[in-house]
């Protein structure tokens, strides 16, 4: 596999779309989460994160629609850290197959190389 494995999260809430993300962590990875939306709830993340992970929230609404500007700028940031691992969890998979293009195109296709969607609903974790 070449490029940082990237997975998109999807679920019917943060809640538990995190708890899905905190289920499959491997703390030997150096590993990236880029949350879309608030917590709807305690977190399931320390507030003293551990070295090995780093978690950046973004505002929700259309990643895809408002010009990807936001996601660029974190994305970015967050390679410029050189994680072993990226979550990128989404408020609405409406526009999954745009999203996934997306990171498909330049700059990011080089980048990294995404994973099957991690899919988070009330009746699992994952």
């Amino acid at each position: 596999m070449t490029g940082i494995p990237a997975t998109l999260v999807t679920g019917v809430s943060a809640a538990h779309r995190e708890a899905a993300i905190a289920g499959v962590l491997d703390s030997k990875l150096r590993t990236a989460l880029i949350l879309e939306g608030l917590p709807d709830g305690a977190p399931p993340f320390d507030e003293l994160l551990p070295s090995w992970l780093t978690i950046v929230r973004i505002a929700p609404g259309c990643i895809c629609c408002s010009g990807n500007l936001t996601m660029k700028v974190m994305l970015n940031r967050i390679l410029r850290q050189h994680p072993e691992r990226i979550y990128i969890g989404l408020a609405n998979s409406t526009h999954l197959p745009r999203i996934r293009q997306f990171l498909q195109q330049e700059p990011y296709d080089k980048r990294l190389s995404l994973t099957e969607e991690l899919t988070a609903d009330s009746g699992s974790n994952g």
